[in-house]
């Protein structure tokens, strides 16, 4: 590439407890270019942009901004040399503004706090990038795409020409996604060097001038996006060649093994979520949940796990009528639930992955204690056969990346041989090689006679995994119709709200 580096990582270390996250890395980036840093999930991006940043430091390595060598000791040091980060995970104060966010923690206004030049300054660096937020908002009031915004407003008002974004789009929608590549293409125009981290495909050859892969912890290529393809760049990610498209055979359908009967429900607001809701899933069957996110999937998927009130209706998994019996009853039933929140809901994070696969089988053991020469077999068993990438059993979940984290679930969940399993957003946020792998086991338990109910923001994984696709539109379900031969635009309309009903008489 042409010009002056900006950033020169040479030979970069760094080791965890058990993992050699980077493993001698040299990476490099120019000015007024946007960096791709690509790899699966435990790669050691996140890991080699946090030393940039100054949140970790290296064992070993030299770092060079503008040719000058630097050894940042915290991410203050990084923002003065000009670095600032972006994280998956927004570091804002809900009840404060834009403004009070952006100069929360700066040596200026020392005494007096009076926002008004602070407003005006972020109010020139919002117009002068397209970063539209309004900076008296307080962040609460903010949908996920404008506080995104404010991140970017808060490197860039402490000087930052070096931008770093981990995972961008992870929470964003298609629409803002979209405006923020608008907007980091013009930051680039303006002399800017962009280092964005991810794992999708589509979006590195869509956004960026160079392409740096890593696979555990080494820099496996470096790419021009004009001369590779997702192809070339999945194998280059996960050592092998992935397929993008899964067969998926012919079964005819068998009994209904989870039948919704005009369920209605709350959302946390105490406002109707589901309103009347009904609908089967059979044995060898995946039945998709289409819709855009918000319209009543989370909401449908705690009511059938036990975990959220039904107002009216039922739910029956297996034959048995679990309405507002608790998870206890729904798993005794065979239920087999995937959560929206790996981290959160479907696993402990300071507990071990031993004691994570084990959550629900432990019941089952006989007598009063546990057999644990027995259950480690078995999860060293389970960890071998989902492929999961970890040191030990012993490892606490936290410590796995997203990828692994989602195996560790569907192994507990499918090591239980459920009947009925409801898989919720089962690979958002993960690599094009566990996307993969977890489509598999999902299609492996279909070709088993499970029932599967699929919820999905990714309309392609609804459409090439499911037999038939429920649309949801404001707690209502607009329609069901077969996958084989769906067409987008029916789909795309009942999801914008319009009845099967009158998209076949119009």
């Amino acid at each position: 590439m042409e010009g002056t580096p900006v950033v020169q990582m040479r030979n970069i270390v760094k080791r965890f407890p058990g993992v050699l996250a980077n493993d001698h890395v040299n990476f490099t980036a120019y000015p007024g270019k946007i960096h791709a840093v690509l790899g699966e999930n435990g790669a050691g991006k996140s890991t080699l942009m946090n030393i940039l940043s100054g949140l970790y430091k290296p064992e070993e390595g030299e770092i060079f901004i503008n040719g000058e060598k630097v050894d940042f000791k915290s991410p203050r040091d990084a923002i003065e040399a000009g670095v600032g980060m972006v994280h998956q995970h927004f570091m804002l104060v809900d009840t404060q503004t834009v403004t009070e966010n952006i100069i929360l923690g700066l040596d200026e206004p020392k005494f007096v706090l009076s926002t008004g030049e602070a407003e005006k300054k972020v109010t020139e660096i919002a117009e002068k990038y397209g970063l539209y937020v309004d900076p008296a908002a307080r962040i609460w009031q903010l949908s996920v795409g404008e506080q995104q915004r404010a991140e970017i407003l808060k490197a860039l008002y402490r000087g930052a020409h070096i931008l770093i974004l981990d995972e961008p789009t992870a929470v964003l929608t298609p629409q803002e996604s979209e405006e923020l590549f608008v907007i980091l293409r013009e930051m680039a125009s303006q002399g800017h060097t962009i280092i964005f981290i991810s794992h999708k495909l589509d979006e590195v050859l869509a956004i960026a001038d160079h392409i740096t892969v890593l696979r555990k912890g080494k820099v496996v290529g470096e790419v021009d996006p004009a001369n590779t393809d997702k192809a070339q760049l999945a194998q280059m990610m996960v050592g092998r060649k992935v397929l993008f498209h899964l067969e998926k055979k012919d079964l005819e359908p068998g009994d209904p093994m989870l039948e919704v009967e005009d369920v209605h429900a709350k959302n946390d607001k105490g406002l109707p979520a589901l309103k009347g809701v009904s609908f089967k899933v059979h044995q060898w069957e995946i039945l998709g949940i289409a819709g855009v996110a918000g319209n009543g999937q989370s909401e449908l998927a705690q009511v059938i796990a036990g975990l959220r009130t039904v107002e009216k209706g039922r739910v029956v998994i297996a034959g048995n009528d679990v309405t507002n019996k608790g998870p206890l009853a729904a798993i005794r039933s065979g239920l087999g639930h995937i959560p929206e929140n790996r981290t959160e809901d479907g696993s402990i994070g300071t507990m071990s992955i031993l004691a994570n696969l084990i959550l629900k089988s432990y019941r089952d053991e006989p007598g009063w204690f546990l057999n644990y020469s027995k259950l480690r077999k078995r999860a060293e068993a389970l960890v071998k056969e989902f492929d999961i990438q970890t040191p030990s059993i012993d490892t606490e979940a936290r410590l796995l990346s997203g990828g692994n984290l989602q195996k560790l679930i569907l192994a507990r969940e499918l090591s239980a041989d459920p009947e009925v399993l409801v898989a919720v957003h089962p690979t958002q946020g993960l690599d094009v090689g566990a996307t993969e792998s977890v489509r598999r086991h999902l299609l492996k338990q279909r070709e088993e006679g499970r029932a599967i109910l699929l919820i999905s923001e990714d309309l392609d994984e609804v459409m090439q995994l499911s037999d038939r696709i429920a649309v949801i539109y404001e707690g209502e379900i607009m329609g069901i119709v077969p996958a084989k031969g769906a067409d987008r635009n029916t789909i795309g309309l009942m999801m914008a709200g319009t009845r099967i009903e009158k998209i076949k008489s119009s």
